[in-house]
C-alpha cells in the first residue's frame, strides 16, 4: 500500500536515471519511446531528456519522475538492462541523492494539468467531478499610476471536489487578482476571462490538496481526505487564499535540472 498527494515529488526513491540511450533517434522521437515504456508503469511527473555532455560519447540520458515509488522501482528492476526500444541495454537506476530535510512534507501543491492528470489516471475520467459553488467578482477599479489609467480586478471562487465511487466530498477556494494598463473594453473582457479560469483552477488545486489517494495494489485505489480544521462555507471566498499573481504559464517541469548520483 502507498499513499500519494497532490503534490510535486521530491524524494529519490521516486526518481529515475536513465541512460546508454542510443543517439539514432531525436529528442523528440527518445522523449515518446520512454514515456510509452515508463508510463505503462505508473504516472509520470516528469521526463526529461539531454544529449551527453562534450567529449563523451554520443547519445542521451534522461530524468524520470514518478508520482509512485513503488511504480518507480517496478519500473527501474524491469527495465534496467533491456534494450526496450534500442539495440543497446539501457542502464536505469534509483536516485541515490538524499532528499534535504527540509524537502520532506513541504514539496509544492501539483500544478493543475498535473492535477487533473493524476486524478483521471489514478481514478478514471469518471471517478471525480468538481462543481463551483460561487465565483465572485471582488474588485473592479480604476485607478491612476504616473498618468497612466490602470484597471484592477479581484476574483474569489468556492468550489466542491466530489469522488462519488468513494463517498469523499471537500471543497477548496481561492482569491486572485490582476492589475494591468487600462487600454480598452476588449483587454478588459480578455483579462476577466483570464481571471475567472485561473482563480477556478486554483481553486481546484487547493481542494485536491486535501486529498489522498491509497494504492492498494492490482489497479486497486481509495479516496481519503487529510483531516484539516478549515472549513468553507457556501459564503466564504474572499481571504480563503491570497494569490497576488496570476499562476505563470510555463510548465513547472522545465525547472527540474538533470543533475543526479545514482545507485
Amino acid at each position: 500500500m502507498e499513499v500519494l498527494e497532490f503534490r510535486v515529488p521530491v524524494e529519490n526513491n521516486k526518481t529515475l536515471f536513465v541512460w546508454n540511450i542510443d543517439p539514432s533517434h531525436s529528442e523528440a522521437q527518445i522523449n515518446d519511446q520512454l514515456f510509452d515504456v515508463f508510463s505503462a508503469f505508473g504516472p509520470l511527473y516528469l521526463l526529461k531528456v539531454s544529449p551527453n555532455p562534450p567529449l563523451h560519447p554520443p547519445g542521451c540520458s534522461a530524468l524520470i519522475k514518478f508520482y509512485s515509488a513503488g511504480h518507480a522501482s517496478t519500473a527501474q528492476r524491469l527495465t534496467d538492462g533491456h534494450k526496450m526500444f534500442q539495440n543497446s541495454q539501457l542502464k536505469v537506476r534509483l536516485s541515490s541523492n538524499q532528499t534535504p530535510h527540509f524537502l520532506y512534507g513541504s514539496s509544492r501543491p501539483l500544478s493543475h494539468a498535473c492535477c487533473l492528470e493524476l486524478a483521471n489516471h489514478c481514478l478514471g475520467f469518471n471517478g471525480w467531478t468538481s462543481d463551483i459553488i460561487t465565483l465572485k467578482e471582488l474588485t473592479n477599479e480604476e485607478g491612476e499610476e504616473g498618468g497612466v489609467r490602470r484597471r484592477r480586478l479581484k476574483f474569489g471562487c468556492l468550489l466542491q471536489l466530489s469522488f462519488p465511487q468513494h463517498r469523499r466530498m471537500t471543497r477548496g477556494g481561492a482569491v486572485l487578482e490582476d492589475s494591468f494598463t487600462w487600454t480598452g473594453p476588449d483587454v478588459l473582457l480578455q483579462k476577466r476571462r483570464r481571471l475567472q479560469k485561473s482563480v477556478r483552477e486554483a481553486a481546484l488545486v487547493e481542494a485536491f490538496s486535501s486529498v489522498l489517494l491509497v494504492l492498494l495494489g492490482e489497479g486497486k485505489v481509495m479516496v481519503e481526505l487529510k483531516q484539516t480544521s478549515d472549513q468553507f462555507g457556501p459564503d466564504q471566498t474572499e481571504g480563503v487564499i491570497q494569490v497576488n499573481e496570476l499562476p505563470a504559464d510555463k510548465d513547472e517541469a522545465e525547472d527540474e535540472e538533470l543533475i543526479l548520483t545514482v545507485s
